[in-house]
């Protein structure tokens, strides 16, 4: 298998792993403070990173690398867990996740800002598409249920799409796991406080399935996802990879509708046609076109 393979088959272990966060996320919020879930999960999960990074024995990044640590930190640790968990106590996971939808070309954008891509003019082409077509199936079912809560998905997927970029460029030298790790430990003097601050009075009338929810969004949307979806959109360029992200709403309506009961419309299965389509196309014209040579 080809590295560009490679990271495609990691990324979309990454994406099947991430559709399960805002059905887990709606069911964590439904017993669980919004604030506390996100210094929770997050907490969680830098523990497990630090005894990674120490059974390891991993040297400590360079200088260099905090800020863009620090970045992917506030984008994927702190901003797209907290916004997203906001928006859930305003609309439900079927509606916030075709959001999602918009991820790919929020991380095609920063990945040519900040990773130095350079997809063919054809690469956007079917990434807007693809995009377009999630958000026509948005508004044909209720896109504005709730402006606020759509605000809030919004700004999730802007500092998420940045998040994205940033770690996969620091990937390339890092490695996958080891920067989700970083991040994690970084963030953990500020979220470990506000758990502790934040935690509720008692968990003896928090659910079991609003439990289950935390270890979920901890253990895998925390850590295990990203060392796949890191690993996937560094070999297999961030703009390309990042496209698989079109299919990450449509796994979480049947997750949705598997476990929370919500409605699934039938639409759905066309625009996941079209959504597969565009991915396709993405990923053929997802890299620089070959120079010319010269003749001879």
């Amino acid at each position: 298998m080809d590295k560009t393979t490679n990271g495609w088959v990691s990324g979309m272990i990454g994406v099947l792993i991430f559709s399960g966060s805002l059905p887990a996320t709606r069911l964590a919020v439904q017993g669980l403070d919004p604030l506390f879930l996100t210094a929770a999960r997050a907490t969680i999960a830098a523990l497990l990173g630090l005894a990674l990074l120490t059974a390891f024995r991993e040297a400590r990044p360079a200088r260099r690398d905090l800020l863009p640590l620090v970045v992917v930190a506030l984008g994927v640790v702190v901003g797209f867990p907290l916004l997203t968990a906001l928006a859930l106590q305003h609309v439900n996971s079927a509606h916030a996740v075709v959001f999602v939808g918009l991820l790919p070309l929020s991380t095609a954008l920063f990945g040519v800002l900040r990773g130095g891509e350079r997809p063919q003019p054809a690469f956007w082409i079917f990434s807007a598409l693809g995009s377009g077509a999630v958000v026509a199936f948005a508004l044909r079912n209720g896109l504005n249920a709730s402006p606020l809560g759509d605000a809030l998905m919004l700004g999730a997927i802007v500092v998420c799409g940045l998040g994205y970029a940033e770690g996969a460029r620091l990937s390339r030298h890092l490695g996958g796991w080891q920067v989700i790790s970083w991040a994690l430990v970084l963030s953990l003097p500020l979220m470990l406080p506000l758990a502790w601050w934040s935690r509720p009075a008692s968990f003896d009338g928090v659910s079991h399935a609003a439990l289950s929810g935390l270890a979920y969004v901890s253990l895998f949307s925390m850590l295990i996802g990203f060392v796949f979806w890191y690993r996937g959109l560094a070999l297999g360029g961030i703009a390309g990879v990042g496209q698989l992200q079109l299919l990450q709403p449509f796994f979480g309506l049947l997750l949705a509708g598997w476990l929370l009961h919500e409605q699934i419309p039938l639409s759905m299965i066309a625009v996941t046609v079209v959504v597969v389509a565009c991915v396709a196309g993405a990923r053929r014209f997802s890299r620089a076109a070959p120079s010319a040579q010269p003749a001879r």
